[in-house]
């Protein structure tokens, strides 16, 4: 599912999630002022971001928001309600991201010692870029993914 109206129900519960999936990151990594959690439902709503959604049941049990710029698609959000960790919906919500096309490039950024996401990333395609010190002993790793493409070259095809 698609949101494009963040103003509304679904808003506000993207809003919630949001809050509750940084607040297990900012846990894991030990550092409590990662953006998302320190954002408003004011400033949440006027992202310009487009949202896709999984729904398990009417539960919202994830999200993965995007930009897309010249052929470069920047991955802003990613986030799981901690009640459905570890049930693929990160990967599904990634793997429905590539399906949208018109780019060539995706990039991510997350939390250096966040492993979960780092792995999930790596799993996915992404090559590890860089570090970068955020604020003082708070490092992000930033991720890039080109975009692959198979051509089929056999006989048939050729004649």
């Amino acid at each position: 599912m698609k949101i494009r109206d963040l103003d509304s129900d679904y808003g506000r519960q993207l809003y919630k999630l949001q809050k509750a999936s940084y607040k297990v990151e900012a846990d894991m990594i030990g550092y409590a002022d990662i953006p998302p959690l320190l954002e408003t439902y004011e400033h949440f709503i006027q992202c310009n971001e487009s949202f896709i959604c999984f729904l398990k049941g009417d539960a919202l049990a994830g999200a993965i928001s995007y930009t897309k710029e010249n052929r470069l698609m920047r991955i802003c959000r990613m986030v799981v309600h901690p009640d459905y960790f570890r049930q693929g919906i990160a990967d599904t919500l990634l793997t429905a991201l590539q399906l949208q096309g018109g780019w060539d490039t995706i990039s991510v950024s997350t939390g250096k010692m966040n492993l979960p996401a780092r792995k999930l990333y790596e799993k996915n395609g992404f090559t590890h870029k860089e570090d970068i010190e955020a604020a003082p002993l708070f490092f992000i790793s930033s991720f890039e993914k080109q975009h692959s493409f198979y051509v089929r070259h056999d006989k048939k095809h050729n004649e």
